[in-house]
């Protein structure tokens, strides 16, 4: 597969019609993404990409950048490691690891792995089957529910915190949303 020329068709330095280079898009950086896209590679003359192992991936290794400057809405279905740096407003899924940094803006319903907030502002529900961690300078006002909760001295978390396994889906376990909680309510 040309990983190269993937990703400047999706950064849009192809320059061919619906890039945003065209004439039509002038001006316009905002790439349309959708969670999973079947026949993209071959839409592009791409080979079907085959299935990424992320048991072999180093630590570090990010399979997918939703980077500054672009904004997704809807649902974001992925394996492998994620990170955001742009602004997105939906539902997340995953078996994998979510990683949010600085200038992101999340609002959004997710449940994956691991979620690691290295900064942005991140609103909503946050479930992982493993392990949350914030990190300053993030702003974090959500329901958090996992087995294993890190919080770095700094981060502004406004919100619920609930450290226990996630409960079987069927069961009604439900955390409650950030919305449903109140500031005020002391008791």
């Amino acid at each position: 597969m040309d990983f190269a020329k993937l990703r400047d068709v999706l950064n849009g330095r192809s320059g061919g019609p619906g890039t945003a280079r065209s004439p039509a898009n002038r001006g316009v950086h905002r790439p349309v993404l959708h969670g999973t896209t079947p026949g993209l590679p071959s839409a592009l003359g791409l080979a079907t990409p085959a299935r990424v192992n992320t048991n072999t991936l180093p630590a570090s290794e990010i399979t997918a950048l939703l980077g500054r400057g672009t904004y997704f809405e809807g649902k974001l279905l992925f394996d492998g490691r994620i990170r955001i740096d742009g602004t997105f407003k939906g539902v997340i899924r995953s078996d994998d690891t979510l990683v949010i940094g600085e200038g992101a803006e999340v609002d959004a319903e997710v449940d994956v792995a691991n979620v690691i907030i290295r900064g942005g502002v991140v609103r909503g529900s946050i479930r992982a089957k493993s392990s949350i961690e914030l990190y300053v300078p993030a702003h974090v006002t959500a329901s958090l529910h996992a087995p294993s909760v890190f919080i770095d001295k700094g981060v502004h978390f406004e919100g619920t915190c609930k450290m226990a396994e996630l409960e079987d889906p069927g069961q009604g376990g439900a955390m409650p949303r950030a919305d449903d909680f109140d500031p005020s309510d002391d008791a």
